[in-house]
């Protein structure tokens, strides 16, 4: 018998998400890869089968799955198979795209409240950001419950988290009252964090220590589903009522220039904390 290396490696970060897991959290920022499996046997010329492991959607296993095969590549490359990006998404695929439902979902409550007033818009808007924290953590378990890698997981996943974990969480900032100029710059930039963050993981989780195996030792910079934090913080703002003019500690030079909340800076903060290459945070 003898054991082939592994040609290429794809998928959803690990086997979740690219911010969400590499243990039981991550694809973050929402950091494990759903590569080859070693054991694939190749005796006598025959095709690498997938291991058949025991699994269940709850488990915490991240053991790296088997890659798409080169017909599946082929399939998902060729002009000549109609509907081919349908058919060849994965069940895992699916649950990610509910990931980016929510998100969407959540910018859209926030417009309600914005149009209505009424806050049971914006704590609908809270709460499809948790849905889509589940269908975060669940898309890697179905991949490996089925045994079955993703030629796109990997970039489903940072699209996804980028909408529910950064968008979103923007957007109810805005429509509870984080509304200035200056305000909407430091949103801006809490977003365009999130973005380069997903971005430098497609791009570095290759390159990044491994355990035994396979999964990357640490996070590098703050996970993007950390914004989670801000949203529970927001979610107590508006069950307390801190919303618009009684957001704490106001607003300074209100009415003047470059009038801003002061509590926006906790925004600025984590987006340098997405950004951050110093910050290393281990993997439990």
């Amino acid at each position: 018998m003898v054991m082939t290396p592994v040609a290429m490696t794809t998928g959803r970060d690990v086997g979740e998400h690219p911010e969400y897991d590499e243990s039981a959290f991550s694809n973050d920022e929402n950091e494990v890869d759903r590569s080859f499996d070693s054991d694939n046997d190749t005796d006598s010329g025959e095709r690498p089968s997938l291991s058949r492991r025991a699994s269940s959607i709850f488990s915490i296993d991240t053991t790296p799955l088997a890659p798409p095969n080169r017909t599946d590549i082929e399939r998902f490359t060729s002009d000549a198979y109609h509907f081919s990006m349908i058919r060849n998404l994965h069940m895992a695929d699916y649950i990610t795209m509910l990931n980016g439902f929510c998100g969407f979902y959540s910018i859209v409550s926030c417009l309600r409240f914005t149009l209505t007033g009424k806050p049971h818009y914006v704590q609908r808007a809270h709460f499809f950001i948790f849905l889509g924290m589940c269908f975060d953590f669940f898309d890697g378990r179905v991949a490996r419950l089925r045994n079955r890698s993703s030629l796109m997981g990997q970039e489903l996943d940072s699209l996804a988290d980028l909408v529910s974990f950064g968008v979103a969480p923007a957007a109810i900032a805005f429509a509870i009252g984080f509304q200035t100029t200056l305000d909407v710059f430091v949103l801006s930039f809490f977003v365009l964090c999130g973005l380069a963050r997903l971005a430098r993981f497609n791009v570095t989780v290759g390159q990044l220590p491994k355990d035994m195996k396979g999964k990357s030792k640490f996070f590098e910079g703050l996970p993007m589903p950390t914004t989670l934090f801000l949203v529970l913080g927001m979610a107590l703002f508006v069950r307390q009522g801190w919303i618009f003019d009684n957001i704490p500690f106001g607003i300074v030079r209100e009415g003047l220039a470059f009038e801003y909340h002061p509590m926006i800076f906790v925004f600025f903060l984590h987006g340098c904390g997405m950004i951050s290459k110093s910050l290393k945070i281990p993997k439990p």
